[in-house]
C-alpha cells in the first residue's frame, strides 16, 4: 500500500467520524426550525441557520466534506468508503452517549450490520490499494451519475406521497450525495493540471447535487428519527460509491464465481440491515 493511500485512508477515518457528529447537530436544529418545503429548497433551506445547532452542524459537516475530498483524491474510493462504512458503527454509540439519544435495540442492531455489510463489501475489492484509480470513461461516467442523481430527484417527490417519507427522503440525499462523491473521485483525476483542474463540468454536477442532497436531507431529519435517517443515508451514498469502483474507475473485479456472489450477498446484507431500521412515526421531535 503507497503511503498516499495511507493518508487517504487516515483522512477517510476523520471524515466517518466528523460526518456523523455533523448529522446528529443537524437534526437536533432541524427539528426546532420551520419545515423545509420541497417547492422553496432555497428560503426555507436558509431557515435552518437560525437554529445554532444547525449552523455548528453545518460547519462540522463541512469540514468533513473537505476530509472525504481530500481522501478520494488519495486513495481508492472503494477503500475511502471502507473506512467510512466502518465507521458507521459509530453512529448508534455517539447518538446514545454524547447526544443523548434514545437508541432502540433494532436500531443498535441495524446500523451494526449496515456498516458491516458496507465494509464487508468494500473488503472484496482486491488489489486496489496500489493506485488512486481516478481515470474513467465519459460517458460510462456521465450514465453512471445520471442514474444515482436521477433517482434521488425522484425518490425526493415520491417521498411527497408517502406519510412516513423520511426513509425515503434519506435514500433520496444518499442517491445525490452518492452522485456528488462519485463525481468528485473523477475531478480528482483532474489535479494534475493544477489549480485550474478544478475548472470542469465536472464541479457543476457536485455543486448542484450537493445543495439540492443538502436540502433533502434536511427534511429527512425533519420528519425522521436521527439514528435510521442518518443510517439510510449514509448507507445510500456509500453503495453508489463503492459500487462506481469497478464499474466506472476501474477497480478489478474478482476473478472467480464465489467471489462475486459474495459480493452480492454482502449488498443484500446491507439492504436488508437498511429495512431493520424502523419508520419515523412522528413528524417532528420534541426540541432538545
Amino acid at each position: 500500500m503507497s503511503f498516499s493511500v495511507q493518508i487517504g485512508l487516515l483522512l477517510a477515518l476523520a471524515t466517518a467520524l466528523t460526518s456523523i457528529v455533523g448529522f446528529l447537530l443537524k437534526h437536533r436544529g432541524a427539528v426546532q426550525s420551520p419545515p423545509v418545503e420541497l417547492r422553496r429548497p432555497v428560503a426555507t433551506s436558509l431557515a435552518l441557520f437560525r437554529a445554532r445547532a444547525y449552523t455548528i452542524g453545518i460547519i462540522v459537516a463541512t469540514a468533513s466534506w473537505g476530509l472525504h475530498v481530500a481522501a478520494l483524491a488519495l486513495a481508492p474510493i472503494s477503500l475511502v468508503q471502507t473506512v467510512i462504512a466502518g465507521g458507521l458503527a459509530l453512529l448508534t454509540v455517539i447518538a446514545d452517549r454524547a447526544f443523548g439519544y434514545s437508541v432502540t435495540r433494532r436500531e443498535w442492531i441495524g446500523v451494526a450490520l449496515t456498516a458491516f455489510g458496507l465494509a464487508f463489501l468494500a473488503s472484496t475489492m482486491s488489489g486496489v490499494a496500489h493506485d488512486r484509480h481516478s481515470d474513467y470513461e465519459a460517458g460510462v461516467l456521465a450514465t453512471y451519475i445520471g442514474i444515482a442523481a436521477g433517482g434521488g430527484l425522484l425518490a425526493a417527490f415520491g417521498a411527497r406521497r408517502i406519510l412516513a417519507g423520511g426513509p425515503a427522503l434519506a435514500a433520496s440525499a444518499g442517491l445525490l450525495w452518492g452522485a456528488s462523491d462519485v463525481s468528485i473521485k473523477a475531478l480528482s483525476g483532474h489535479l494534475d493540471s493544477g489549480a485550474l483542474g478544478w475548472i470542469h463540468p465536472l464541479a457543476l454536477v457536485i455543486l448542484f447535487a450537493s445543495l439540492i442532497g443538502l436540502a433533502v436531507s434536511a427534511r429527512s431529519l425533519q420528519v425522521g428519527d436521527a439514528v435510521p435517517v442518518i443510517a439510510i443515508t449514509s448507507a445510500t451514498a456509500n453503495l453508489v460509491t463503492i459500487a462506481s469502483g469497478p464499474i466506472v474507475f476501474g477497480e478489478p473485479m474478482p476473478d472467480d464465481p464465489l467471489g462475486v456472489v459474495v459480493r452480492l450477498l454482502a449488498f443484500a446484507l446491507v439492504i436488508t440491515a437498511s429495512a431493520l431500521t424502523p419508520p419515523p412515526l412522528r413528524a417532528v421531535e420534541e426540541p432538545a
